[in-house]
């Protein structure tokens, strides 16, 4: 099983949106409220596939992806 660890460091983030239109899997979203930022609302669809890492030019989102041993 694969469990993703996504961060997003908001005193980087500038809220440009560009994670949130890459992510296939509709994992991020920008916030309404005051000063766009970026935040998670989707975890458990995360699929670890940094396409947000990659496209966010303030380095603000980091990913760390575990294989997790199957018990039994």
């Amino acid at each position: 099983m694969r469990k993703v660890d996504l961060q997003v460091d908001g005193s980087r983030c500038k809220g440009c949106g560009l994670c949130v239109e890459f992510c296939p899997a509709g994992v991020l979203e920008l916030s309404d409220e005051g000063y766009p930022r970026v935040r998670i609302v989707g975890l458990e669809r995360c699929t670890g596939c940094f396409n947000c890492v990659t496209m966010c030019p303030d380095v603000a989102i980091s990913v760390k992806v575990y294989e997790e041993d199957k018990v039994g």
